[in-house]
């Protein structure tokens, strides 16, 4: 779960981090207001989930409210790599006297989390790595024992960072550390992390992206409305489904994220497209497998519905009963091709064998179900 600039410096404002004063607006006269009360000069910044707002004219200083207006006026519905910018971020300017970089995140391979640190801020660290690697200080850190004071110390001096700040900057880090695994975090990034010219750090920008799993934690409900969803993924999201809209034509209904991604690979292999990546999880019933045949029979582009599914803890006379719900309930434009293997298959093919026909076909195998319906979102005869 990306969040937004403004909510990653509320968050870290919660853990007593230093970030510059703000109001998240969605209008233009909503932004003059906020730099009227804040006091210009200002930063008016487009709140997205990408990079690149900067390059792309999302990020702009204004000296005063003139400026705040037309800043804000152009701001507001700039398409930045796909994303249509509706929130906007005005933030009390800050004068910088250096930039460095800061982040968290897992390192799976090593088993531990990982710390980078760098002199080098305010452009991508990405850039930073290929062009001088050296310049990036990195620490692991082992979840079971965290990180401390004197680790701290000794990875912001391998970061030659200005000492005059280095007490200032091991605080900050052990407070950032603290965001990111009390947090449920799987990044937390200041990029630029400053020092004014009064020698105080201050965190300037945020990147933070949360572990949705971890909701019954943290209540995450106040940055999920601001997740960028489809009007596909915001009904599936509703229903409580694993959904992600993709631009196919055959849409998949799988048990377990593994089988879903499996399918969708196994469509693109026998030359199809699916519309959609879709887990109805390990445990699902017939209202689950109801609202996912409801979601996908939505979606205009589905020429045909494709459910692959391996009863494990999932009971196929289950699905079998959600379909047949479906198909009750809702007018199912697009034929439906289904597999069905595992635990109590054999009832699932008796409860669904009245309902069989042009518009519902059993398949035996993944690997032919996925030929048959691929071939009949083409418009091939069975």
């Amino acid at each position: 779960m990306d969040l937004f600039e403004y909510q990653g410096k509320e968050f870290f404002a919660s853990y007593n981090m230093p970030t510059s004063d703000g109001v998240a607006v969605t209008s233009v006269d909503a932004a003059v207001e906020a730099a009227t009360q804040l006091g210009t000069p200002v930063m008016v910044k487009a709140q997205v989930h990408t990079g690149g707002r900067g390059k792309a004219g999302g990020v702009k200083f204004a000296a005063d409210l003139d400026a705040v207006c037309t800043h804000a006026t152009n701001i507001l519905g700039l398409n930045i790599r796909g994303h249509i910018v509706e929130h906007l971020w005005i933030e009390k300017a800050s004068d910088i006297a250096e930039e460095y970089y800061a982040s968290f995140t897992l390192d799976r391979s090593a088993k531990k989390h990982l710390g980078m640190l760098s002199a080098e801020g305010g452009v991508e660290i990405e850039a930073v790595a290929e062009r001088n690697p050296d310049a990036i200080a990195k620490i692991w850190v082992d979840p079971v024992t965290g990180l401390d004071a004197q680790q701290c110390r000794q990875w912001v001096l391998a970061a030659k960072l200005n000492p005059e700040v280095t007490d200032q900057t091991v605080d900050l880090l052990l407070k950032l550390y603290r965001a990111y695994t009390d947090g449920d975090a799987d990044l937390v990034e200041i990029n630029p992390l400053i020092v004014t010219p009064s020698g105080k750090v201050h965190v300037l920008d945020a990147k933070v992206t949360l572990d949705a799993n971890a909701d019954f934690r943290q209540n995450l409900a106040p940055y999920d409305v601001t997740q960028p969803r489809d009007a596909r993924e915001a009904a599936a999201h509703a229903k409580g489904l694993q959904y992600v809209g993709l631009e196919g034509s055959v849409g998949l209904i799988a048990n377990g994220a593994g089988l879903a991604m499996s399918t969708v690979d196994v469509v693109n292999q026998v030359g199809g497209q699916p519309a959609n990546f879709l887990d109805i999880g390990g445990g699902a019933d017939a209202d689950v497998m109801t609202g996912a045949m409801e979601v996908i029979n939505n979606d205009p582009n589905v020429k045909a519905i494709f459910i692959n599914i391996f009863g494990g803890i999932t009971r196929c006379d289950e699905v079998a009963n959600g379909i047949i719900e479906a198909v009750k309930r809702v007018h199912i434009t697009s034929p439906i091709v289904i597999r069905l293997d595992g635990t109590n298959s054999a009832i699932a093919w008796k409860l669904l064998d009245p309902y069989l026909g042009d518009r519902l076909i059993l398949s035996s195998t993944m690997l032919e179900g996925a030929r048959l319906a691929v071939d009949l979102a083409k418009g091939n005869s069975r």
